[in-house]
């Protein structure tokens, strides 16, 4: 997180008094009733179909890109690690950006048809133009404009999409709801492995036919959201402002800063691995390049199931005892001691029990970390702005790691295969990652 000149979050220097006053007092309520049946079951179905169409080819899909440019001669033999690299942090810059600029948007919009609704449907729609480029490209450089695109598409999209949560779910609702969204983010991981897996020689159709669909179910969570008209006009945000809109001080709000920093390293750790996993199965455990798509469906599938066994009973159990942090920091900690048994890993029946063990690990942290976030959110008015700047925390992380992972793979091994060097970097990553909740004092 970069460094702020003292202002409160969500109320930049150059607001007056009188627009300090309307902040006190919140344009949009915190929600106090149950939220509607329709709205969750529709968010659930949302999240689902959205990370079919996005994680399949996040996960599989890159891979099988670079290996089919490989084999057209675009890219060399030895550069498709470093490619993988280039081609997820790119992406996840985009991701990062927008996904700050498009909450802070949403937060601020004004139309009749509420605050939300444009932004969900109009990024689905740009995310699947975007993978036309992807699954056409005929060059890393074409691929890599394609996914950044449809990193930008996709955030525009979940920022608003996330922050409907805090506009809509009451306190007492948001781990079981927390819990559910995990795990319907999860299954669509899956369910976008195995797209992957089926269609893995027709990239158009991998690419782009999930994301046809994630459009038409994003349009009815659209038309079904009770989606509150902001009550105000904002006053016009100044550039100093918008560079604000980046910026939360953990100095003012201690909790959700370090809330922040457990999700950021938790996210490194998790996609230190999964942006070399494919190479991972290829290079350290030795899977033929052709079972590497179906090893990596069968590792999800077990995965998935192991984190849905345990997602919602954590997120119901939280809900129950009103506890939080004891179920982010072990379960954070489980996932470092999982991702260094990475190293010791040599056969694909191994490596299936160790994805069970991350699932279940992950399952208990997706089942109440959205909730604890939420629950530290400084302000309900800047709900998508705050929120957008805490998935820098997720995005940054796939930047960064892609990055980091490929100079460190090549460490003493001119294969790029050094996964016990990085696989370290990424355990250490996870336990400062369980640490860092202890300090937090809003939540119990």
């Amino acid at each position: 997180m970069s460094t702020s000149s003292g202002s409160a979050a969500g109320m930049p220097s150059g607001m007056t008094t009188a627009t300090t006053v309307v902040r006190e007092h919140h344009w949009i309520p915190e929600p106090t009733e149950p939220a509607k049946k329709s709205y969750v079951v529709w968010l659930l179905l949302a999240q689902l179909f959205f990370f079919i169409a996005l994680l399949g080819p996040a996960i599989v899909g890159i891979g099988i890109k670079i290996q089919s440019l490989v084999a057209a001669g675009a890219i060399p033999e030895n550069g498709a690690t470093g490619a993988a690299a280039v081609l997820g942090g790119f992406g996840a810059l985009f991701a990062t950006v927008a996904n700050v600029i498009f909450g802070r948007l949403s937060d601020r919009t004004t139309s009749k048809l509420g605050r939300r609704r444009i932004w969900v449907v109009t990024g689905t729609v740009i995310m699947t133009l975007a993978f036309v480029i992807m699954a056409l490209a005929p060059s890393l450089l074409i691929a890599t404009v394609g996914w950044s695109i449809a990193q930008l598409g996709a955030n525009m999209t979940l920022a608003p999409f996330i922050a409907t949560i805090a506009d809509q779910v009451p306190k007492f609702q948001r781990g079981k709801i927390a819990a559910a969204i995990g795990i319907a983010q999860n299954v669509g991981i899956l369910g976008g492995t195995y797209v992957a897996e089926w269609f893995a020689d027709q990239l158009v159709i991998m690419f782009v036919g999930p994301s046809v669909l994630a459009i038409i179910v994003m349009v009815i969570f659209a038309f079904v959201l009770p989606d509150k008209v902001l009550p105000v006009h904002p006053p016009r945000a100044s550039l100093r402002d918008w560079a604000e809109t980046f910026w939360v001080s953990p100095a003012k709000y201690p909790d959700y800063g370090l809330a922040w920093w457990s999700r950021f390293l938790i996210t490194f750790a998790s996609f230190g691995f999964t942006t070399f996993r494919f190479f991972y199965l290829l290079n350290h455990i030795g899977v033929e390049e052709e079972d590497v798509p179906a090893v990596i469906s069968t590792s999800v599938l077990i995965y998935t199931v192991a984190l849905v066994a345990v997602s919602y009973f954590a997120g119901w159990l939280s809900d129950k005892i009103g506890r939080r942090k004891v179920f982010v920091w072990s379960s954070t900690a489980l996932f470092a001691i999982g991702t260094f048994a990475l190293i010791f890993v040599d056969d694909v029946g191994t490596f299936f029990i160790l994805e069970a063990i991350l699932g279940v690990a992950y399952g208990m942290y997706v089942g109440v970390d959205l909730a604890l976030v939420v629950d530290v959110l400084p302000n309900p008015d800047d709900s998508g702005k705050d929120l957008g700047v805490f998935n820098i925390a997720n995005a940054l992380p796939q930047t960064i790691a892609p990055l980091i992972g490929g100079i460190l793979v090549y460490v003493g091994d001119p294969t790029g295969s050094n996964y016990g060097l990085w696989f370290t970097v990424c355990a250490v990553a996870a336990i400062i990652g369980a640490l860092v909740i202890f300090p937090i004092k809003k939540v119990r």
